[in-house]
């Protein structure tokens, strides 16, 4: 089975440009990596990268994977013949009653030829001032495998920006994978948090940008008006509250209708001074416009009753609720 996306997974931080003035330095440089550690018989993904590809962050609902030491990245060395690669990673997919969930895959590649020769180019040198972009990306867990079962972690070569060269991941997305195995990892969204068009769990961001001193009182008061929104609740759990960024699980939420969203417009546009509080919300709402357009609001629905505007462009502004605006988002 053919990988339906790149095997390299690209986050976009912007697309500004920066100057990297570093250099990488090819075979027989100092920066060069010595050969790989070779690892005796390979058994699965779920054993020798439990973590691998675990981008979302979910609740620890199984137990945990004792840590098994990873072989030393490095060049292949000429003594190990590798006949197939494996990509150990992660995927979303429609959970089986409703909702979605985060599946660990094993991916197995027997036609690998272009992917060994990618392998083994050298890094690529800068010449001069060298502009790279601020894209990141993260390389997939792969390792290679000879006749005996052995294997062992290979090298990416890069570019003297620092990412895998495009030889490389030409030839990752060129090979013909076959997913050999999967296992859920744990859920993603449940069956009414996908109704509602909300994320499984959230961030309370009042807190975190309180505690961290980013925020400022709201500027001078505007009109309350807006296009529609999107409410989503979430309950923060005990051992999360007051935390670096405490996370809440989805509890209800939908769009929000018309007249209630004006009375919580009306609310989030008052001047009245924020409560000196450090009291930790158990449940906080997320109203975010369903055109994608605007700021993003959270307010607390209990605890210091605050409530903070993001707008786009930054600089978020904090505020202060009450009771009446924690009822007006009560369940739908």
């Amino acid at each position: 089975m053919r990988a339906g996306r790149s095997a390299l997974a690209v986050a976009l931080l912007g697309v500004a440009l920066s100057g990297c003035g570093g250099t990488n330095i090819g075979p027989g440089g100092e920066n060069e990596p010595g050969p790989a550690e070779i690892a005796e018989t390979w058994t699965s993904c779920a054993t020798a990268a439990p973590q691998a590809g675990g981008i979302l962050s979910l609740p620890n609902t199984q137990t945990p994977t004792p840590a098994v030491p990873e072989p030393r990245i490095g060049r292949i060395d000429p003594a190990f013949t590798p006949v197939a690669a494996v990509i150990c990673g992660r995927q979303i997919r429609p959970a089986p009653n409703g909702g979605r969930e985060q599946v660990a895959t094993e991916r197995r590649a027997e036609e690998i030829a272009p992917l060994l020769a990618a392998l083994r180019l050298p890094n690529q040198r800068a010449h001069g001032e060298n502009i790279c972009t601020l894209d990141m990306v993260v390389p997939p867990w792969l390792a290679l495998l000879d006749d005996r079962g052995r294997w062992l972690r290979p090298y990416l070569p890069t570019t003297s920006c620092g990412k895998p060269r495009p030889e490389v991941t030409a030839a990752l997305d060129g090979a013909k994978w076959t997913t050999v195995d999967t296992r859920t990892v744990g859920q993603v969204g449940s069956p009414a948090a996908d109704a509602a068009g909300c994320a499984q769990r959230w961030a309370d961001m009042v807190w975190v940008e309180t505690t961290n001193g980013r925020t400022a009182p709201p500027g001078a008061a505007t009109s309350p008006a807006a296009g529609p929104m999107r409410l989503c609740v979430y309950q923060v759990p005990a051992s999360e509250q007051g935390g670096g960024k405490p996370a809440g699980d989805f509890v209800y939420g939908g769009p929000l209708p018309a007249e209630r969203q004006a009375g919580v417009l009306r609310a989030l546009a008052n001047r009245r001074a924020v409560a000196d509080c450090a009291t930790p919300a158990s449940r906080f709402a997320v109203l975010r416009p369903l055109d994608g357009t605007g700021p993003d609001r959270y307010v607390e629905l209990d605890g210091c009753r605050r409530f903070l505007i993001v707008p786009p462009t930054g600089g978020a502004q904090l505020g202060q609720g009450d009771d009446t605006l924690a009822t007006l988002l009560g369940p739908l």
